[in-house]
């Protein structure tokens, strides 16, 4: 008789075992949904975080190179998306047709940017402090790939106003001289989408 109440007992705590495993199995997904706060969410890198999500939508301007490059220099549009419930903002280019995405994303306190160059590199920049949140300069960390024949080392967002920016994008040749790109960039009333 104690062997049997020890069996139904038994199998009565697998089954609530086996139901409760069950349960907190769909609320897993919930929780891995919910993004990860690491990090002060008021440190610079944050709020330049912030203030660079202003800045989703699709503009439209001109390039300058220095040297002269008339392959680059002309129109160019520019994408951005913040994506991944807040957490990565995705910025678009694509010069000659050729896409060529960017994501900035914080990495704990140190807000960072990986370019997927056309190159088939990807360059890896982080910013430093902007006290004043209008000028974020992000510097070269390191490099994915070959750094031949180029690779983007040093990008900047000038925010002028609401509807006006400018990127400065430089970049190291394999001779070990620079080329810079200067984007003058409007906000244009196009939904943001893929160039």
């Amino acid at each position: 008789m104690f062997v049997a109440k020890l069996g139904r007992s038994y199998r009565y705590s697998l089954t609530w075992l086996v139901f409760l495993a069950a349960a907190q199995s769909l609320c897993l997904p919930a929780h891995a949904q919910v993004p990860l706060r690491v990090g002060d969410t008021t440190s610079n890198a944050a709020m330049s975080f912030r203030v660079l999500k202003t800045l989703e939508g699709t503009w439209k301007g001109q390039v300058t190179t220095d040297p002269a490059n008339p392959d680059i220099n002309g129109p160019i549009k520019v994408t951005m998306h913040v994506a991944s419930r807040g957490n990565v903002i995705l910025h678009e280019i694509a010069p000659g047709g050729m896409l060529e995405p960017t994501l900035i994303y914080l990495d704990s306190n140190r807000l960072t940017m990986i370019h997927y160059c056309e190159a088939g590199n990807r360059p890896r920049l982080v910013a430093g402090t902007s006290p004043e949140q209008k000028r974020i300069e992000f510097d070269f960390a390191d490099v994915s790939g070959s750094r031949e024949p180029v690779y983007l080392n040093h990008f900047i967002f000038n925010l002028i106003d609401a509807d006006n920016h400018t990127e400065d994008w430089t970049f190291t040749l394999a001779d070990g001289s620079h080329l810079h790109a200067h984007f003058q960039l409007k906000r244009t009333k196009d939904a943001a989408s893929p160039n």
